[in-house]
This record gives C-alpha cells, sequence and structure tokens, in this order.
C-alpha cells in the first residue's frame, strides 16, 4: 500500500521517537531526498547524507587505527571511524543512507547491522540520531538496476512505499519553484511526472526536473513568454511533449487570472465559462497564497462570496476547506455566513443559506 508525503509526514514521528530506521521507497525524482532534509530541518537537526552506491567496506568501516594497541598484552586492530559516522555518533544527525539497494552486499551487510544495532566497527550512535534510508525498489523496482532487497533486509526498517499527490507537490513547490512553472502544474496536473514505463533514452518530467528548469531559467534572466530559449531549455529538462505545452501556456499566462484580481477586484465574470478544473486549480492557487492568513476586508468577502456561490459545489467545498485552514479563519469563516451574492442563476443568496443547500443536496 503506498501513502502520499502528507500522510508520511503525519506518521513518521512515531517510527523516529521509538529511534527504528526509516526506509522510503519510490520512483525517482518524486522528492524522497526533498522529504528527508525537510523533516530534518523541522526538528532543528543537521543531515549526514551518504551515497550507498557509492561506498566502499572502507568508507563504512573506517581505517586501521595505526598506534599500538593491546589487550591483554597482544596487539589488536581498531578502526578509526569515518567522518560520517564519527559525527552521527558524537551528535544527533538524521543520517540519511541513500541508494541502499544499488550498493554492494559488503555494504548493504554493514548497513544492517548500523539500522539493527544502532553500531558499527566498535562506535555506537548517538541516541538521539535518526536513521533515514531511501531506494527506488519495490513495486517499481523493475524499472531500475537495482539490488532486491530479501526480507531480513527489509525487517530491519520500518518501510514506506510512497506515491505522492500533485498536491504533495504543490504544497512543497509554492516557496520554491517559479511561480509560472507552479502554475503551469497548477492547470497541467498530467505534466508534472510520468507515470507509466519508460522508453530507453527519452527525457521525461519529475518533480526534481521542474526545480531544475525553475531554478534554471530564473537565472537565465529573460522573459519567459518571449523567450525561443525557453523551450529548448524545457526539452532538456523535462521532455518534448511537456516542453510544448510549458510554452503554449506561457504565451497566454499573462492573461491568467491572478488570486488578488479575483479577491481584490472582483473579476469573478472572467471565470463565468470555466470548467471545473479551472475551478480547482484557482481555488489551489487561493490556498497557495496564504490569503486566508489574514482578515478579509468587506470588499475581499463579498468578492470571494461571488465567486463561492457560482462554482460547482464540490470546488466549493475545497474553497470552504481552504479558508478553514488559514490562521484567520475563525474571524473570516463568521463575516463570511453573512455576506450576500449573486449566484449563477442570478438570484440572491445568504452565504450561509448556500452552504446549507450544498450540505444538502449535494449539486446546485
Amino acid at each position: 500500500m503506498s501513502i502520499d508525503f502528507k500522510t508520511f509526514l503525519s506518521v513518521v514521528d512515531h517510527i523516529t521517537d521509538a529511534r527504528y530506521p526509516v526506509l522510503i521507497r519510490g520512483r525517482h525524482g518524486i522528492g524522497k531526498s526533498t522529504v528527508v532534509y525537510q523533516y530534518a530541518k523541522q526538528n532543528g537537526l543537521p543531515v549526514v547524507e551518504r551515497r550507498a552506491s557509492q561506498m566502499t567496506e572502507g568508507d563504512l568501516l573506517g581505517l586501521p587505527d595505526l598506534d599500538d594497541t593491546t589487550i591483554a598484552g597482544q596487539k589488536i586492530t581498531k578502526f578509526c571511524a569515518p567522518d560520517w559516522l564519527a559525527q552521527a555518533c558524537n551528535e544527533p544527525v538524521v543520517l540519511f543512507l541513500d541508494e541502499v539497494d544499488r550498493a554492494t552486499v559488503e555494504v548493504r551487510q554493514g548497513i544492517f547491522e548500523l539500522c539493527d544495532s544502532r553500531k558499527i566497527a566498535g562506535h555506537t550512535l548517538h541516541p538521539d540520531t535518526l536513521i533515514f534510508a531511501a531506494v527506488n525498489g519495490g513495486q517499481h523496482g523493475a524499472q531500475y538496476q537495482v539490488g532486491e532487497m530479501d526480507p531480513a533486509e527489509l525487517d530491519r526498517y520500518t518501510v514506506f512505499d510512497v506515491e505522492p499527490t500533485v498536491e504533495d507537490w504543490l504544497a512543497w513547490a509554492g516557496d520554491n519553484v517559479a511561480k509560472a512553472i507552479w502554475d503551469f502544474i497548477n492547470n497541467n496536473h498530467q505534466h508534472l511526472e510520468h507515470s507509466d514505463d519508460y522508453e530507453p533514452n527519452k527525457v521525461y518530467p519529475s518533480r526534481r526536473s521542474w526545480e531544475r528548469l525553475s531554478q534554471t531559467l530564473v537565472k537565465a534572466n529573460v522573459k519567459w513568454e518571449q523567450s525561443p530559449i525557453v523551450y529548448h531549455l524545457s526539452a532538456g529538462f523535462v521532455g518534448m511533449e511537456a516542453a510544448i505545452a510549458f510554452n503554449d501556456y506561457l504565451r497566454e499566462y499573462k492573461n491568467e487570472l491572478t488570486v488578488e484580481q479575483l479577491i481584490d477586484e472582483g473579476m469573478v465574470d472572467t471565470t463565468n465559462d470555466w470548467v471545473i478544473n479551472e475551478h480547482t486549480a484557482m481555488v489551489e492557487k487561493i490556498k497557495q497564497s496564504k490569503v486566508f492568513n489574514n482578515e478579509l476586508d468587506e470588499n475581499q468577502l463579498e468578492n470571494l462570496a461571488s465567486y463561492f456561490v457560482r462554482i460547482p459545489s464540490e470546488v466549493g467545498m475545497l474553497l470552504w476547506t481552504a479558508m478553514g485552514e488559514g490562521d484567520a479563519a475563525q474571524s473570516n469563516i463568521v463575516n463570511f455566513h453573512d455576506i450576500k451574492a449573486t449566484d449563477a442563476n442570478g438570484e440572491t443568496v445568504l452565504v450561509q443559506d448556500h452552504i446549507v443547500s450544498v450540505l444538502t443536496a449535494g449539486n446546485q
């Protein structure tokens, strides 16, 4: 069974509180590493990352100590811990072992002990160090050149098969990618990533590739909707199909309705011919804008109400939920209840009556 990142973050504390290692399995480019770093930041811990696929036994165990060490008069060999292990043993960190299923058997056996006993080569992890690992295996393993993990190896982890939602990415990307890319994906979910089998040597979009395209275009400092450079860069990062759709979108991007135009200026009539997907994208944009963290004035509430009573009921409930999750939810909801607005039929309705009608009738 797969879970999204929102669910993963809601349950993983129970695992780390018990100091058990966590294994995240999923396709490439979905944000496995990003969510580990996000979790570490939220918990005030540094990340010590090692690519298991690039490690040798020496990288894992360290090198022999050249000082004479004896027990009962007999010389013995002790290993000096490598820097990453010393840090994980001497202070609390998130120890992130990536690409474990691409490592050699010997390295995986060492990681086996590290996850099972929290020690290796005589060195014991700090009591508050947390272990995360990531692989491309699991249900998608056949698409990758990875080694299978046997039942005993998997038994050392709490395993999560992650299939992130578009909403997961939109929530993260609001502060991490360019607005035009966020808006494009918000309106074109199908172009976020490839979900079918992969053809050899073909470039496909992924969550990671959109982030990298965003960083590149921002540094390019060009007018996106007017530059042919954008298409060529996009094709290199996300493939031809997504690049064509993105460039077509950019040509009309300046005409796209903004949250400010809808709520502050009351350009509600612009949405009259929209279909449900366009309304859903607008609600997600409103949510991402964090406008509901502030108390709305009367004009903003009236404009929002005019939109609210015209949109499909299921989208209206998404908007209502988003308002309820804002920092100023109490004042906004109380004031919103008493607003009158004109619905799609030209009739004046009270917002609270409209809500009751939606909840009881299901559709308007």
